[in-house]
């Protein structure tokens, strides 16, 4: 965990540059490497997922001239590579915080009790999402977290559901989230993403649907057989 002056210039399917300013840069056990601000929950100003390679070199000549405006001025460089040839060059002036920390085995998120009954009865319950959906596995891990269920379709192709009680904008970022890092797997091919809820919200839903993500709603009492259509008078 490193707090430092620092420019970012990351290169690959796109550019981006970020000018010299006070983050904080996280470097994680697995080898990802996120750069943050100040001024939101999560999402970092740019990152490189694992796997990748962080090598520190000396600042060459033009580099350390390039920012002779700053102070301070770089005194060194950080260059991470992605998998694909993709490139995050950390250039950092002054550091004021650098320490390393071992977290251990995380354990996971702890979905409360209807919310972790829900996934399960939907894991056991493919059919729900459509005929012929089958079930792959169930908290399938991705390089940031695990997505509740892995499905296939009636064509053999990967289906991402992320399951929720309250279906809110939050937990389709999640699953967009989930669905880059896993659409970048040749293993995978394509894969689409189904956002499941008891209640969706509408705004939820307008931005889910705008990123081609599929929207479900399910009744749980229908899922536990408490609740059966057949015997409602109306």
């Amino acid at each position: 965990m490193v707090i430092a002056e620092c420019q970012v210039d990351y290169a690959g399917r796109l550019t981006a540059h970020l000018p010299m300013a006070k983050r904080l840069i996280l470097v994680k056990a697995d080898n990802s490497v996120s750069i943050h601000a100040d001024d939101r929950a999560y999402k970092p100003l740019n990152w490189m997922s694992p796997p990748c390679t962080l090598v520190e070199r000396e600042p060459e000549a033009d580099e350390a001239a390039a920012t002779v405006d700053v102070d301070p001025r770089i005194t060194r460089v950080w260059v991470v590579e992605g998998k694909n040839g993709d490139t995050l060059q950390i250039s950092l002036g002054e550091v004021f915080h650098d320490s390393s920390h071992e977290l251990g085995v995380d354990p996971g998120l702890q979905k409360d009790g209807v919310e972790a009954h829900l996934q399960a009865l939907l894991a056991e319950n493919p059919a729900t999402f459509g005929t012929g959906y089958t079930l792959v596995q169930r908290e399938y891990m991705t390089a940031i977290g695990p997505v509740d269920l892995l499905l296939r379709d009636d064509r053999g192709a990967y289906v991402a559901v992320e399951v929720k009680r309250r279906g809110e904008i939050d937990g389709v970022e999640q699953l967009t989230r989930y669905l880059e890092l896993m659409n970048r797997d040749p293993l995978l091919g394509q894969v689409s993403g189904v956002f499941c809820a008891q209640q969706i919200k509408p705004q939820a839903k307008t931005l889910a649907t705008d990123r081609g993500i599929a929207c479900v709603t399910v009744d749980y009492d229908a899922l536990r057989g408490l609740d059966h259509a057949e015997d409602r008078l109306f």
